[in-house]
């Protein structure tokens, strides 16, 4: 009897030995599929900084031709002005100074020839170097600004300013009575108000459109401020 249960008994110990291998298979099974889990999320989480990467780097791409754009209609807007500021000082001062004035609304609106000292409106005749310095100034703050610049508004109101004070400033450098104290033509003469010329125009309305964005929040970058 022992000798049949020993018999029948054998084939039992090699399974229970067995097990402990299925387990351990099992185990190393799990412990494969974990680290490739792992490896997975963290190649995904690889993937999603380089996107985050490649889309700031593409943002950033498109910000520059975007800028350079802002920047090309400050320079037009500023040459513009500035040229005709100049041919209409060549005109008239070719064809109409030392003349007598051209009425050209009546006595509301006439075209007459002077020498301007002062300022924008012949406002302080007796600072013109001071004023010669302080368009050089402006204008080398518009160039240093233009390199922030994503406004196309204020690439509109800086393009005035600056063609206005090149025009003035070339009067002040090139015409009589010498060097930095040249005195500048004006020619448009409304009634009731001061002689002034096209330099003067484009100042005045690229001040009032600078005014005008910076209530609204709008900065040369292009951020809005709310208020």
């Amino acid at each position: 009897m022992a000798e049949a249960e020993r018999i029948i008994g054998t084939p039992d110990i090699p399974e229970a030995a067995g097990a402990e291998p299925e387990h351990t298979d099992k185990s190393a099974a799990s412990g494969e599929r974990s680290d490739s889990r792992e490896a997975r999320e963290s190649d995904g989480l690889a993937e999603a900084s380089g996107s985050d990467s490649g889309s700031e780097e593409k943002a950033a791409q498109a910000e520059r031709p975007r800028g350079k754009r802002r920047i090309a209609v400050l320079f037009t807007v500023a040459v513009l002005a500035y040229a005709l500021d100049l041919i209409s000082k060549i005109i008239v001062v070719a064809k109409l100074e030392h003349h007598e004035p051209i009425e050209i609304i009546g006595d509301w609106l006439r075209f007459e020839a002077i020498r301007n000292a002062g300022a924008a409106f012949g406002f302080g005749e007796a600072f013109t170097v001071i004023f010669t310095v302080i368009a050089t100034a402006v204008i080398v703050v518009i160039a240093r600004l233009a390199r922030k610049l994503y406004s196309l508004p204020w690439a509109f109101a800086l393009g005035l300013l600056l063609g206005g004070a090149l025009g003035n400033l070339t009067d002040r450098i090139f015409r009589s009575p010498g060097v930095f104290e040249g005195a500048v033509v004006d020619f448009i003469a409304p009634k009731g108000f001061a002689v002034f010329n096209l330099a003067d125009s484009a100042i005045v309305c690229g001040g009032i459109l600078i005014v005008l964005l910076s209530f609204r929040g709008l900065d040369p970058d292009g951020t809005v401020h709310k208020s």
